[in-house]
């Protein structure tokens, strides 16, 4: 059965919803690094705007499922990424000698093996009851369940971590 027109409209419009909001908190950080702090005030109230946009197209597009289905597809996405686009998208940085993108590709990829792990745990652990903690690290992505000494991956220190 094909896709409706307003289902493909729902889905394109979470995708430009969805970039607006991060492209949005990228010039908020860049606003507050120039000490323009209205400007990033007013693109952190937007990117929220977007996100609001973003998460009622994905809910009547009916996107949302049981937390056991939005798990599997969690790790699906993440395994997608750390074993086939990441990959591909290196080789092409590799190719036209890109160093950065290449340095930043390898971090995601790893952080992104690291999510499907912690996804695929919180299916096994779907009722547990006890709370869990997640620790972020803020440079490359990674979820660690303690603090470490430091990130595994980028070896930023354990104590920059973000709690959740």
């Amino acid at each position: 059965m094909a896709e409706s027109k307003t289902l493909k409209n729902l889905m394109d419009a979470f995708a430009g919803e969805s970039q607006a909001n991060r492209k949005y908190l990228a010039y908020s950080k860049k606003a507050e690094t120039d000490g323009k702090l209205n400007a990033a005030k007013l693109f952190k109230a937007a990117a929220d705007a977007e996100t609001i946009h973003a998460l009622k197209h994905f809910e009547i597009a009916g996107k949302i499922k049981s937390t056991t289905e939005n798990l599997n597809d969690a790790v699906a996405g993440e395994t997608h990424e750390y074993t086939e686009m990441y990959p591909d998208f290196l080789k092409e940085a590799e190719a036209e000698g890109n160093k950065e993108a290449i340095r930043i590709f390898t971090l995601a990829m790893k952080a992104e093996e690291v999510h499907a792990k912690r996804y695929q745990e919180a299916l096994a652990n779907l009722d547990q009851t006890d709370e869990v903690f997640y620790y972020l690290c803020p440079v490359c992505g990674n979820i660690e369940k303690e603090v470490p000494d430091k990130c595994v991956i980028c070896n930023v220190p354990g104590s920059m971590f973000i709690k959740y």
